[in-house]
């Protein structure tokens, strides 16, 4: 009974870090600049992770700086597609760090206008520190079985994709990165009671400023940009099934996200007509084989179309298909 505890527990583990793969929103996008968002977090008892996925955002309106909804014309199409690559590796017992970098493809079609443009995102680096371990549990019996884990580390945004500032970039649809380095620092708190487990994730950055000679290959007398410091957030619950005695499982998670960033400055000038705000909702459903160390999973994290959910930003549907394969 011990060994057969034990082995739903890891399947747990496993699962419940494929879900949050899954629900932590990639903010790329094709009409506001791309880059990579999707945190790979390895479960306690893995040395290391390889994990694919493939996404699709299609875009519909977007909200004003009012936070007012608007229509894209009649005939509009507005597409990106993401092929991420990532790769988690554990060097101590409570250190890790993963690497994320996404390929993107955009198709759209805008007022009668069609483009396609594909190339490298933003790549993300992450460093982890399990500074508190979830007392994992089935029946609340003591205090400590109420202690969640707690994961920090900070994350840097690499601007490896196409921005506004490169050449050959003629409009908002061509771009696969946000063209700024980034710096995040980060914390995760998850607690499990079995066959519930709640995961808050909460991110602050800041962007490093860059000298702008051009934008959508267009000179302009140089100045320095600075994005607006972005914070995000997101809340989620999950549900573990166990389909027999094998401890393969089923994981069902729903979520809330946010993301806001402020405004940027231009030659230490606020632009009031920038920073963004986007609120979400999510869902995933999971599927990890112990005995093969895999997992499947599929998510949609889908914006409300409705005022107030966002300012200055796309309504998007981000649907997700993924698979990671984890290595003791």
């Amino acid at each position: 009974m011990k060994e057969c505890s034990f082995i739903r527990i890891w399947a747990a583990l496993l699962a419940g870090a494929a879900c949050f793969i899954a629900q932590q929103p990639a903010w790329a996008g094709s009409c506001c600049g791309g880059g990579g968002g999707t945190t790979l977090l390895l479960p306690k008892y893995y040395q290391g992770m390889i994990d694919v996925s493939l996404d699709l955002e299609k875009y519909d309106g977007m909200w004003d700086l009012n936070g007012k909804i608007k229509p894209d014309p009649p005939g509009s199409d507005l597409r990106q597609y993401r092929l991420n690559l990532g790769y988690a590796r554990r060097f101590a017992q409570r250190w890790q760090a993963s690497i994320l970098v996404p390929y993107v493809w955009n198709e759209n079609t805008y007022s009668s206008k069609t483009t396609r443009s594909e190339g490298l995102g933003d790549t993300t680096l992450s460093l982890w520190y399990e500074a508190i371990d979830d007392n994992s549990a089935w029946k609340i019996r003591e205090f400590k079985d109420l202690t969640p884990s707690v994961t920090i580390g900070p994350s840097l945004l690499i601007p490896t994709g196409v921005s506004p500032y490169d050449d050959g970039v003629k409009s908002s649809f061509d771009v696969t990165g946000r063209g700024f380095y980034r710096l995040d620092g980060n914390v995760i708190i998850s607690k499990t009671l079995h066959p519930w487990s709640a995961t808050l994730a909460l991110s602050y950055g800041t962007y490093h400023r860059r000298a702008v000679d051009q934008e959508y290959s267009r000179y302009v007398e140089p100045y320095w940009k600075k994005l607006g410091d972005r914070t995000s957030s997101s809340l989620s619950v999950s549900y573990i099934y166990y389909l027999g005695s094998g401890g393969d499982t089923l994981t069902g998670t729903a979520s809330f996200s946010r993301v806001h960033e402020a405004e940027e400055s231009n030659n230490d000038d606020r632009n009031l007509f920038s920073g963004f705000k986007k609120d979400a909702l999510g869902g995933t459903i999971a599927y990890s084989s112990t005995d093969h160390d895999w997992s499947v999973r599929g998510s949609w994290v889908h914006a409300i179309q409705q005022d107030g959910w966002g300012y200055n930003f796309p309504c998007t549907d981000i649907y997700t298909v993924g698979v990671s394969y984890g290595f003791r």
